[in-house]
């Protein structure tokens, strides 16, 4: 189980709806300054960047020097028309320092082809990013995996670049000034039912089309996995080969995140709610970037959220949280077995 012993606050409060509403309305993420930071000479990904807290966060690592930016979208349109947002009022902008690579987290041959184009394409890598997600109002199938669309792309997917990139990250950095993989996380990990924690297998129960749907339950239960799976990689992976975070932005007005449910009675109610509860999206992207840009060492397989580092959801401190991470770990390698992962992790657990 992880120590609870440095949080200012219990997981059980920082769960709670009151402290949920109290982060949105009385704190504000804190910028990071380039008087502060200087990123000159670094190379960053950001992925889902075309649009919200993505773009909003590409923006503000220009905005410290980045050296290169690659916009990771899914729709290439999109994101040449989000570098040329970013290039707008930038007249010192070098050819090539914002580009666009094409990444689908629905495709696993998508996920393995950007991780090798990173390795061979890119001299030096500092900062990967992982802000692309989906909030599926029905159950979709992935007709590719088979799996549920909201578990592929917010966990699978995503745990399989973390996986690639720790390799990726290792031969661009040296042990002493590591590469930093920062996972977007939420509040809603906290908040989840969790009704699968005691399926076994696990993984499968999240495609069972004969179960009752829940669009909050469903996406709270991935951004849980992807915390719970960071708590064991952090056992395994040790900083000096990359460091690993989870970042929550809190809940953003702008992030595209709610797509699905556009032009539907849902889609009104949930933007209106988002404008009277929710932060700015280039708010929000303070905390990634603060994840990935501020925080060293001392945060590998923890969670970052308002420029602190803070509790993850109850469950991952108990118990009942190790039985299901035990399972979820052996689960994940096994489904991701297909890129090597299961050597990767063999290869830098012996850095320990």
């Amino acid at each position: 189980m992880a120590a609870t012993t440095t949080f200012t606050i219990t997981p059980e409060k920082e769960a709670s709806q009151l402290q949920f509403f109290r982060r949105q309305f009385l704190t504000t993420p804190p910028a990071v300054s380039p008087k502060d930071f200087d990123l000159r000479g670094k190379t960053a990904i950001v992925t889902g960047s075309n649009i919200g807290i993505g773009l909003e966060c590409a923006r503000q690592l220009l905005d410290l020097g980045l050296t290169t930016l690659i916009l990771a979208v899914r729709d290439e349109a999109k994101g040449d028309a989000a570098a040329k947002d970013l290039s707008a009022g930038r007249t010192s902008l070098q050819p090539g320092q914002i580009q666009v690579w094409k990444l689908d987290l629905s495709s696993y041959p998508s996920v393995t082809a950007f991780a090798e184009r990173a390795r061979t394409a890119l001299p030096q890598l500092h900062y990967l990013i992982l802000n692309a997600g989906i909030y599926r109002v029905n159950m979709v199938i992935n007709p590719a995996t088979g799996h549920e669309e909201d578990m592929q792309t917010n966990y699978l997917s995503t745990a399989l670049l973390v996986l690639l990139f720790i390799r990726v990250l290792s031969t661009k950095n040296a042990p002493a000034s590591p590469g930093k993989i920062v996972m977007v996380s939420s509040d809603t990990a906290g908040w989840t039912t969790f009704a699968e924690r005691d399926a076994d297998p696990l993984l499968p129960a999240f495609d069972d089309k004969t179960a009752k749907w829940d669009m909050q339950m469903r996406y709270g239960a991935s951004k849980l996995l992807g915390q719970l799976f960071l708590t064991e990689l952090a056992r395994r992976i040790p900083p000096s080969v990359a460091v690993v975070n989870a970042a929550n932005p809190g809940f953003c007005y702008g992030s595209g995140l709610t797509r699905d449910a556009k032009g539907t009675l849902l889609g009104y109610v949930v933007d209106a709610y988002a404008r009277i509860v929710g932060r700015s999206s280039a708010v929000g992207a303070r905390t990634l970037v603060d994840a990935a840009v501020r925080k060293g060492r001392e945060s590998h397989g923890q969670y970052v959220e308002d420029g602190e580092i803070g509790p993850m959801a109850p469950i991952v401190y108990k118990p009942e949280g190790a039985r299901v991470m035990s399972r979820l770990w052996k689960e994940t390698l096994d489904e991701l077995s297909f890129a090597g992962v299961k050597e990767i992790v063999g290869q830098f657990s012996d850095r320990q």
